[in-house]
């Protein structure tokens, strides 16, 4: 397998794999991936056995600088998706 696969190969391989069409293994794929989406949106936690938790990580307000002009900025709290392999995960890739 390349060092980088994309959502067309990962479905060509689910394709082979499962002895489906490209396109139902692209629906099943989009599926997957829109339904981890809408957990995350709403504040859940997707944790899939040996492989990973995906969830909601929640960065505080601080204050920040401006590089150029050295002044103190307010950089607002935020939200972003955070995923924590699962050690199964961490041991196959060492």
């Amino acid at each position: 397998m390349s060092e980088s696969v994309n959502k067309k190969a990962l479905a060509e391989i689910v394709a082979q794999r499962l002895d489906i069409t490209k396109k139902h293994a692209n629906e099943i794929i989009d599926v997957v991936f829109a339904e981890i989406s809408e957990v995350l949106v709403d504040g859940g936690k997707v944790d899939i056995s040996g492989f990973g938790r995906f969830s909601v990580k929640t960065r505080n307000e601080r204050t920040g600088y401006n590089p150029v002009t050295k002044e103190a900025i307010n950089v607002p709290a935020s939200k972003s998706p955070a995923f924590r392999p699962a050690k199964a995960l961490k041991d196959a890739v060492k």
